[in-house]
């Protein structure tokens, strides 16, 4: 039986809630553009395909260097390798461009999803030390982000990069390497919950499966070799109802591969698994008996139904009733990324463009530093098994915060409301004025107040908050007139400084405040 669907009241603070969960914060030309929309028509725009991304260029020559082979503004992910000097510049243009996709993502799920596969089927470049595989792999994430998972189980698995990280490509028949067999059961399939009975008969058979996998560095893809394979029987445990794939020669060796996805994925501890992980990285982290039957169990047949498309899945979870309710919102803490690119995005902070790509980079480089500086760095996560966040119990994402980097993250955000971080004569830094311009009637400090505190958080807030902040935009004084005044003031002289920095000093006030409040680190 299906989820409920939500068919309750579709307001400002649901529409929030559902693009802070599905997007890197609520940007407010995001929520004009949905709002007064039906859910199904939002859900049909967020997870509608995404157009592929133009790839990483060359953004790294200066005085003190030039790319050998990459001009300038051209693409290097199908260049030759290099050496290792032109091969980290291009691990720092991959870096800082994967982090511009989330800058500048469209009204779309796509971007979060594809941190949804990098925690699953998690690949480190500083092991696997070729920006060219890592651009690939990134590249077949986005492709498959709302696709069919059992597709890319497959691509994964023969993905240069994944087959460099599990030591894929050393698994041979004289000396079989365990590694891939292992956590493709254990981590990426099945889990390890009480159901996931799967033996090391059954980790040894997966990894003969696999032997004979090489990556070819010119034409940057994989391929079998047929004399490093395994051509004997493969015999699988009773969990697999004591399968045996029959060993193949030549070209035919990669059937078993095809042979051996069909046997796993016949097991519905997979959709079970995908499921859970699905609701805990969209909706909170505890999966209560309850929640299990009523809501993983209905999910799980779904993805099974759809032939595990995700895409049903996730209209089916972001659009049930369980979805919206009170306990699910701002029950969330927000990731290192959900906090510098939220940031980023809900303030509309301008980022250099095309005309300066060299300080476009660097600018998307410094905000995924400072996401790694909280303890999530994109393209590589601590190991195998993703960040701790989104799997150690009991305590999964509220891990994001601790003695170190609760203070950081504080930082962070004074740091965009106040000075703002400068590189070759560009700032990034919030504009409070043009913020505030964003809303029905910024003269009027009570609505002015309330739609802020709509846009930030998502959950409601007391009476006496909003008389604390609207203090700050009164200086203390009593009578609306004192913000009224001083907005309008401003408006009617914009090249006024004096009369623009009154409005700006309050503003900033107010926002520092509210970003300082344990509130804003959830959603």
């Amino acid at each position: 039986m299906p989820l409920v669907k939500y068919t309750g009241t579709f307001d400002r603070l649901q529409l929030t809630h559902l693009l802070k969960r599905s997007m890197f914060g609520a940007q407010i030309k995001d929520i004009k553009k949905l709002y007064g929309k039906s859910l199904p028509e939002i859900l049909d725009i967020l997870l509608a395909d995404s157009p592929l991304h133009l790839p990483p260029i060359n953004a790294y020559n200066d005085a003190t260097y030039t790319d050998p082979v990459v001009p300038a503004n051209q693409t290097w992910v199908n260049a030759p390798y290099g050496d290792g000097t032109v091969n980290g510049k291009r691990l720092n243009s991959f870096r800082g461009w994967w982090l511009g996709l989330m800058i500048d993502q469209q009204t779309s799920i796509q971007e979060k999803m594809v941190l949804f596969w990098h925690n699953h089927f998690p690949v480190e470049a500083l092991n696997v030390s070729d920006a060219r595989y890592m651009y690939k792999y990134t590249s077949l994430l986005q492709k498959y982000a709302l696709g069919n998972f059992k597709k890319l189980v497959k691509d994964i698995t023969l993905d240069p990069a994944m087959l460099f990280y599990l030591n894929g490509y050393l698994n041979t028949k004289v000396a079989p390497d365990e590694n891939y067999g292992r956590e493709l059961q254990e981590l990426f399939t099945m889990g390890k919950g009480p159901n996931s009975k799967y033996s090391e008969l059954d980790v040894k058979a997966a990894a003969k499966v696999l032997t004979g996998y090489r990556i070819d560095g010119f034409k940057i893809q994989s391929y079998l070799d047929p004399t490093r394979h395994d051509t004997t029987n493969k015999q699988f445990s009773t969990f697999y109802n004591n399968s045996v794939i029959t060993g193949k020669t030549g070209a035919d060796g990669s059937k078993e591969l095809d042979e051996m996805l069909d046997m796993i994925f016949l097991q519905n501890e997979v959709s079970l698994f995908i499921c859970r992980k699905l609701y805990r990285f969209f909706v909170y982290y505890e999966i209560t008996p309850q929640i299990e039957s009523e809501i993983i169990v209905p999910l799980a047949t779904t993805f099974r139904n759809a032939n595990y498309e995700i895409k049903p899945v996730l209209l089916e979870l972001l659009g049930s009733d369980h979805f919206f309710k009170d306990v699910n919102k701002s029950c969330y803490i927000k990731t290192p990324l959900d906090l510098t690119v939220g940031i980023c995005r809900e303030f509309n902070i301008a980022f250099p463009d095309q005309a300066d790509v060299i300080t476009q980079y660097m600018m998307w480089q410094y905000i995924k530093g400072q996401a790694a500086n909280l303890q999530l760095d994109i393209g590589d996560p601590p190991n195998v098994s993703g960040w701790p966040a989104y799997h150690q119990e009991p305590q999964f994402y509220e891990i994001w915060i601790n003695s170190d980097t609760l203070p950081k993250r504080n930082q962070f955000s004074d740091l965009m409301i106040g000075n703002g971080y400068s590189r070759n004569g560009k700032k990034l830094v919030i504009d409070p004025i043009a913020y505030a311009s964003n809303f029905s009637k910024p003269e009027d400090p009570n609505i002015l107040i309330s739609e802020v505190l709509d846009h930030l958080f998502t959950i409601s807030t007391s009476a006496n908050l909003k008389r604390q902040l609207k203090s700050i935009l009164l200086s203390n004084q009593a009578e609306d007139y004192y913000w009224t005044n001083a907005w309008l003031d401003h408006k009617t002289s914009p090249a006024d400084i004096a009369k623009k920095n009154i409005v700006t000093t309050r503003l900033l006030s107010m926002l520092k405040y509210i970003m300082n409040l344990s509130e804003f680190q959830l959603i």
